[in-house]
């Protein structure tokens, strides 16, 4: 793969959808597998839908694809932190941090003065 970073949209206003096809662009250009494809707008989505659920939406994205990886860049306006949920049949949802922790097991959070960001890398299989 050759470098790429996207030129993101940083609006609080980003929907899933158009993180989705930033992330769709940037890894077509590289020509990434399809199985990559899926398991990097997956990331993409769960960490942006819980930007927009829980922390205010999203205030910067970006993607990155590099020989053997891809990585997912997410920020908002929240200082919390995910964590993993004890699963429930009880209660919906709750799956996302596992989720991304399962596709990207080195993801972790650099918190900020106005947040946090989440950086996921995937492995280029």
């Amino acid at each position: 793969m050759r470098p790429r970073i996207t030129k993101p949209d940083l609006s609080a206003g980003m929907s899933c959808a158009q993180a989705r096809e930033n992330a769709r662009r940037v890894l077509a250009e590289q020509d990434a597998s399809p199985p990559l494809v899926a398991d990097v707008l997956t990331v993409v989505s769960e960490l942006v839908s819980n930007a927009v659920r829980h922390a205010g939406g999203v205030t910067g994205f970006r993607v990155t694809a590099r020989a053997g990886q891809v990585v997912v860049e997410v920020s908002d306006r929240s200082a919390l932190l995910p964590h993993l949920r004890p699963p429930s049949p009880h209660t919906p949802g709750g799956f996302g941090w596992r989720v991304v922790k399962t596709l990207a097991p080195s993801a972790f959070v650099r918190s900020h003065r106005s947040g946090k960001t989440i950086i996921a890398a995937l492995p280029a299989r």
